[in-house]
């Protein structure tokens, strides 16, 4: 028989997919938060954006990192290494004061990271619910 048996070959790419279809979703989740809905246009993506996150209870987070505001800056600059064109997401839960969204806001604007866009979810039209 002279012919190549590739029935293990297709096994193996089939159990393959199976585990990157199972650890793709658990890899884009990060800190869970209700985000609100608006009708906006989706944003361009960088290829790895920072992202802050602000949850229910007012805590925040650099990625998935727990961080405090005071040290929110300084993280920032060492992590751009002092380019503050780096576009920044901001994602808040839904539940939080306007005022805490706010303050992040002013604090990255003050250390002059002017690039920054809030997230939220698209509008869910009556025929998704």
């Amino acid at each position: 028989m002279s012919q190549i048996n590739v029935t293990p070959f297709v096994d193996v790419m089939l159990v393959l997919l199976v585990i990157f279809m199972i650890t793709a979703p658990l890899l884009t989740v990060g800190v869970e938060v209700d985000l609100p809905e608006a009708d906006t246009p989706p944003l361009a993506g960088d290829d790895e954006p920072l992202s802050i996150t602000i949850t229910r209870d007012g805590t925040t987070y650099l990625q998935e990192t727990e961080i405090a505001l005071e040290a929110l800056i300084p993280k920032l600059r060492a992590i751009t290494e002092r380019r503050p064109d780096v576009r920044i997401f901001i994602r808040g839960d839904r539940d939080i004061a306007y005022g805490r969204v706010m303050e992040v806001m002013g604090v990255l604007n003050a250390a002059g990271f002017n690039n920054v866009a809030l997230v939220t979810e698209p509008r869910r039209s009556v025929s998704d619910e």
